[in-house]
């Protein structure tokens, strides 16, 4: 006779035969997984009426939620006229593209008119995933910003290092240069001199100035100080007195 399997101790569900215990609830910051079962998606469409039961597979569903409770009264988990009446965590199906994208939101509900979203998940090709939420997404793109700017400075800061260094070379051999020009025209200058000094030396005296004319009388001391303008006024004036005398008309001889 086949031996039967052995009893496990008294109180554990799995050999009691009881239901297996619901796992923990999921925590809030699960995007960094993602959960697929290819069995079921193979087994069965993934619809708006099946994609809630799929979903309830996932480690993001909350066991504690209202739309579990109508699975376990056999009434379909998503009924709207079912969840209004209720009050607690629930999940309603906000988005549908099938058999594609699916869109579940996670929300409390206080009433029947007043509810507060909490979070979003998406069904994308089979593939569950968390949305994340707003103020991480922001925190996300603003720190990725901060990096991109850090780097930014970082490269222009090395650059103008460089180009700095690159100036105060320019500005050095600008300055090597300078003074070697200078260098060179003062060599030039007294060069120069040399060559005048020496054709000095060997070219003969100036010869004097050439005598005055008859009868010419240096101008005075004070005259000379006077402008060129005076000088003209002086030699525009006329004479006073006319050289040639008078002699009257030209006496004209008579024809006989």
């Amino acid at each position: 006779m086949a031996t039967p399997p052995p009893m496990g101790p008294p109180g554990n569900p799995m050999f009691d035969g009881g239901p297996p215990p619901p796992p923990p609830t999921p925590g809030t910051d699960m995007t960094g997984i993602c959960f697929r079962d290819q069995l079921w998606l193979n087994t069965y469409p993934l619809d708006r009426n099946l994609v809630f039961d799929y979903f309830a597979l996932s480690p993001f569903y909350d066991w504690s939620c209202n739309n579990e409770q109508l699975r376990m009264r056999s009434v379909h988990p998503l009924d709207i006229s079912q969840l209004s009446k209720m009050t607690g965590i629930e999940y309603m199906l906000s988005e549908v593209l099938e058999p594609h994208l699916f869109v579940i939101r996670k929300q409390k509900r206080d009433s029947p008119e007043k509810v507060t979203p909490m979070l979003a998940y998406y069904i994308l090709d089979g593939s569950i995933y968390q949305a994340p939420q707003l103020c991480n997404v922001f925190a996300a793109r603003i720190g990725r910003a901060l990096n991109y700017i850090q780097k930014a400075f970082a490269t222009a800061a090395s650059k103008l290092e460089k180009i700095g260094y690159v100036d105060s070379e320019n500005e050095t051999a600008v300055t090597e240069s300078k003074v070697a020009k200078e260098t060179i025209d003062l060599k030039e200058v007294r060069r120069v001199d040399q060559i005048l000094a020496s054709l000095q030396r060997k070219l003969p005296p100036a010869p004097p100035p050439p005598p005055f004319p008859e009868g010419y009388i240096p101008p005075a001391a004070g005259e000379t100080d006077k402008g060129p303008e005076a000088q003209e006024g002086a030699e525009l004036q006329a004479p006073s007195g006319d050289p040639i005398v008078d002699q009257g008309p030209a006496k004209r001889m008579k024809l006989m």
